[in-house]
């Protein structure tokens, strides 16, 4: 029961999002949006301890998620054989570009850190 719970929280989250992006005219998806939302929600025990249990059912059956994915690029090998190169090309670059920012967020987020525990130490001193 609070696996199907959770599901209704991520639907309606979603939907919310959704409404939202399109009602507000906003520049990027209502998923997004929705994910946003989840993230304030989940400082909720009524949302959280449901959708945790969600989560971990759709965790554990992950990889029956992919099978549309895989079907709809069978659909296309087609445009894989015209544009493989330049699809992997772009995935290639994207991933590495994702991974550098990364790196930069938490090296700037971990010098932070250290940075105020030193101040902290050497006021307390």
């Amino acid at each position: 029961m609070q696996a199907l719970k959770g599901i209704m929280w991520l639907m309606l989250l979603q939907l919310a999002g959704e409404a939202l992006a399109r009602v507000l005219q906003l520049p990027f998806p209502g998923p997004v949006v929705g994910m946003l939302l989840l993230v304030f929600a989940l400082h909720f025990p009524l949302i959280r301890e449901p959708v945790k249990v969600a989560a971990g059912f759709l965790l554990s059956h992950l990889s029956l998620l992919f099978v549309p994915v895989g079907v709809g690029v069978i659909t296309h090998l087609g445009l894989i054989r015209d544009h493989g190169f330049k699809l992997g090309l772009v995935i290639l670059l994207s991933t590495w570009a994702g991974m550098v920012v990364t790196v930069l967020l938490v090296r700037g987020l971990i010098r932070n850190q250290y940075e105020t525990t030193e101040e902290e130490l050497n006021r307390d001193a």
